[in-house]
């Protein structure tokens, strides 16, 4: 298995395993996150031996969104040229090898990126302590690209009211509005993924793929042209973008101005 700096894949029996492990900072996204989680997926898909995936994370989240002190306050050349061409509505799960089941496990946090990931994930697991936002929005930033995602498998108003807003929302609501399969008591959505992985590995593994293909493509289309009328924004260069990201390291009030 290829070791990995922020994160570790393994495998038991046929269940692969990719463990966020950031838990000091709440497992957030850094670009070195972000390198370690395309080569974690891309071992998955390509080790023959597991046939479905659980994604999780150590310590009290599964991941708080984007590292705002490397990836917004301080932007590494990389993540400045990324925001400039905008990003790869695929890069994670939309183009897959073998398009394997993936099955996020959900505690605590998943906010921006970590809502987006959970949301490519083909099932969800979530305790009942989970918070989801598309936080991208409180950055300054427009969080089309989580929307597209989510709006694919949960059409409402709640998923406006929260690129609009930038409000977080209970694992009950989005349980209820049909985004997380299992909603379970907190402490147990591991063991509860592990029991829905083996109910996917009851399941004609051929005949799953090409469920997870076909479901895939919901959100592939969207993201694609949400990231296209985002890219042109360029809100990663306004001002209220560099308060936002500046009061957050300052721990204080920010001070919008809508330019």
């Amino acid at each position: 298995m290829t070791e990995f700096e922020t994160m570790t894949y393994s495998r038991k029996d046929k269940i692969g395993y990719i463990t966020f492990s950031r838990p000091q900072s709440l497992n957030a996204v850094n670009d070195q996150f972000e390198t370690d989680l395309h080569g974690a997926l891309l071992e998955f898909d390509t080790d023959d031996d597991a046939w479905v995936a659980i994604i999780h994370g150590e310590g009290r989240s599964f991941c708080a969104g984007a590292d705002i002190k490397q990836r917004l306050s301080n932007m590494s050349p990389q993540e400045r040229a990324r925001r400039e061409r905008g990003g790869n509505p695929e890069s994670y799960l939309g183009r897959s090898i073998n398009w394997k089941p993936v099955i996020a496990a959900i505690h605590g946090y998943a906010l921006g990126a970590g809502m987006a990931i959970a949301a490519e994930c083909d099932l969800i697991v979530a305790s009942e302590d989970a918070r989801f936002g598309i936080t991208e929005t409180r950055r300054g930033l427009p969080g089309g690209r989580v929307w597209a995602k989510v709006n694919a498998f949960m059409p409402s108003k709640v998923v406006s009211e929260m690129v609009i807003t930038g409000e977080q929302m209970a694992a009950q609501e989005l349980y209820r509005l049909g985004l997380i399969n299992r909603l379970v008591p907190t402490g147990e959505h591991l063991k509860a993924a592990e029991e829905l992985a083996n109910t996917v590995l009851k399941t004609p593994p051929l005949a799953s793929r090409a469920g997870v293909r076909l479901t895939r493509r919901q959100w592939v289309q969207p993201a694609a042209e949400a990231d296209m009328y985002i890219q042109a924004l360029k809100l990663h260069l306004s001002e209220d973008f560099k308060e936002s990201s500046q009061s957050f390291v300052e721990k204080r009030p920010p001070e919008y101005k809508a330019r």
